[in-house]
């Protein structure tokens, strides 16, 4: 089975809204209303009152009034999913099927299941027009074993038997499949390899982040594994290898040692954080964010053992072309600067 704060973590959709400038006051559940398609007054209300409605980045209740340039943040439960399961038509970048399981390359943008505000284009929509029976996890998902953020790109396993279920599903538990990522991180990693400790839950102030809680006295153990594969300049490009399943489990660890992922909006790591004062590397930096215009992560490879067969399976992708982007430029500016 999988393990149940993941699950449970998947609950959840998140939005940001930034109020225009001519804004008049209004009720934050009025404004919402106004945004998130198919959200009911009492949804959004019972957001709040659990602090899941921020207005800059502090909690507020549902009556607080909305102001110009206000930047709500919002995090919903999932609506009803007999609603959203639609088949449609969508391009999948299938790199491995048999009978009882496919491995997908899917793309950044693309999201993995329907929820408030993606209604369509999901993974998930594509996968019930490819396959027209799947069964489904403890969410009642069809394939989904494992998910990968709408942001991130690469592998994903997909199950179309309950056996290819309960025994993918069981290997996540186990923690024996193979999860390695590449990610593109701010800063100068100095240590070419380590480890990453530290128990994972929701912040306790920004329920739109999961934080690190060091002393273990929230959240769920956490053990990411990383290696330097190159340096640049300001910027570090690490293999990470996921002992444990969490939740933006290397995003939060990676902020948390300082070293937020490269353009990572919700993380902050849209904000030029490393480097010189110059307009000059400013503006370079902002051209490397249009290239790779999300966080620099990728599930590169990916393993585990079939459940029919019980082989040791292995799969590796190709970085994105953002991804590929955004280095070469890197990549050119390091040698530039070393030349000077």
């Amino acid at each position: 089975m999988l393990d149940k704060e993941s699950l449970e973590e998947e609950l959840y959709e998140h939005f940001k809204f930034v109020a225009s400038d001519g804004q008049v006051p209004l009720r934050v559940d009025k404004f919402l209303m106004n945004f998130i398609e198919n959200a009911t007054r009492n949804k959004i209300q019972e957001a709040a009152k659990n602090g899941n409605i921020l207005a800059n980045d502090v909690a507020v209740k549902s009556s607080y009034k909305v102001k110009a340039k206000d930047v709500i943040r919002v995090v919903l439960e999932h609506p009803p999913h007999e609603n959203l399961l639609i088949a449609e038509d969508i391009p999948l970048d299938i790199v491995y099927e048999d009978d009882v399981l496919m491995v997908i390359n899917k793309p950044a943008g693309m999201v993995v299941h329907p929820g408030h505000g993606n209604y369509s284009g999901t993974l998930v929509n594509g996968l019930i027009h490819h396959i027209e029976s799947l069964p489904t996890n403890s969410n009642e998902r069809p394939g989904l074993v494992h998910r990968i953020d709408k942001d991130t790109s690469g592998l994903l396993v997909i199950a179309k038997t309950e056996q290819a279920m309960t025994h993918l599903s069981q290997q996540f538990f186990d923690k024996t499949t193979e999860r390695i990522y590449h990610a593109l991180v701010w800063g100068n990693v100095e240590e070419d390899e380590g480890t990453i400790e530290g128990n994972i839950g929701r912040s306790l102030k920004n329920r739109l982040q999961m934080t690190v809680f060091p002393d273990g006295d929230f959240g769920k153990p956490a053990i990411s594994h990383y290696k330097v594969l190159e340096r640049f300049s300001y910027v570090t490009l690490v293999q990470c290898k996921l002992e444990t399943g969490r939740t933006h489990q290397i995003r939060a660890h990676f902020k948390y040692i300082g070293h937020t992922l490269f353009n990572d909006a919700r993380y902050g790591g849209d904000a030029v954080l490393k480097g010189t004062t110059f307009t000059k590397y400013k503006q370079f930096v902002e051209n490397c964010f249009d290239v790779l215009p999300r966080q620099g992560l990728h599930a590169k490879t990916l393993g585990f053992v079939h459940p029919v067969t019980n082989e040791f399976m292995q799969f590796d992708s190709e970085l994105p072309t953002d991804m590929i982007g955004a280095l070469e430029k890197w990549k050119n500016y390091t040698k530039h600067n070393k030349e000077e």
